[in-house]
């Protein structure tokens, strides 16, 4: 058998390290979708799980007692959670991750809703679970935190803004929404172009390291992979992909008793709103 020229076997090496960076950057991108960076949530210890300790316990009986004949009646699972912190990520990202850990709604219907508030970064969201996204709609859930939620909670009413939102959330549910869809549409704040161009950027830089060391490859002396010279042998090309890092309850969870209350099975795929105050 002929023995590989010195060049064949740097092309061989080349070849091997590319995949190697290859799946290092697949397993970057994946990472978040297939839950292989696994993120921390609380139990489920009720239907009011306050964690921040803003809703008084007077409105939360109150509130508590809706969400019971709410679920009675129509099998609909409507969840209030208030968070100490969201540890630097965004509240989307993780209202839909508790959604789904909680498994919020039936299983059959996906009729769950989850009312998540993060005080500290001042942010609140309405995640909704497949089944009601066409009732529960994200105009719908942007209006509720516009005019009912956010400016009671800008007046430092945080129980009155979750007892409204609530309300209105149970109104929408439980009641023709013609009435709701007259309303003047609220109009998200639209993202800066840096925001709408980064997908873009990321996959670029990907492409540029690709074909930077693809080039490198063919190109280096005698046709080999060029080396990483005197550099304590840390790697060349950098490889650009979502950070994963996992999240954290924020400490002691609090919320009603609610024995043995817990998620019906239900999904959500990110429909709902979020504002801030």
């Amino acid at each position: 058998m002929r023995a590989m020229s010195a060049t064949e076997t740097m092309h061989r090496r080349g070849q091997a390290l590319l995949a190697s960076l290859l799946l290092v950057w697949l397993a970057l991108v994946l990472a978040p979708v297939h839950g292989w960076t696994a993120a921390t949530y609380p139990a489920l210890s009720g239907r009011i799980v306050d964690a921040a300790n803003i809703i008084p316990v007077a409105t939360r009986l109150d509130i508590e007692a809706k969400l019971v004949g709410l679920e009675d009646k129509s099998g609909i699972q409507l969840v209030v959670a208030t968070v100490t912190s969201l540890d630097g990520g965004d509240i989307e990202t993780y209202a839909n991750g508790l959604f789904r850990f909680w498994k919020l709604g039936e299983a059959k219907n996906n009729n769950g809703v989850l009312l998540i508030v993060a005080p500290k970064e001042r942010k609140v969201r309405i995640e909704v679970g497949y089944g009601l996204e066409g009732t529960l709609t994200d105009a719908l859930s942007k209006v509720i935190i516009t005019n009912a939620i956010a400016p009671r909670f800008k007046a430092g009413d945080f129980g009155g803004g979750v007892a409204r939102g609530v309300d209105d959330i149970i109104t929408v549910l439980t009641t023709d929404a013609s009435e709701w869809e007259k309303r003047p549409k609220v109009r998200e704040d639209e993202p800066d172009l840096f925001e709408q161009l980064l997908p873009f950027i990321i996959f670029a830089l990907f492409v540029f390291v690709f074909v930077s060391f693809i080039m490198n490859a063919r190109n280096g002396p005698g046709g080999g992979l060029r080396g990483g010279g005197g550099r304590g042998g840390r790697a060349g090309p950098v490889i650009f992909g979502p950070s994963s890092g996992g999240w954290s309850g924020g400490g002691a969870w609090g919320g009603d008793s609610g024995g043995g209350f817990s998620g019906g099975g239900g999904s959500s795929g990110g429909g709902g709103a979020s504002g801030d105050w």
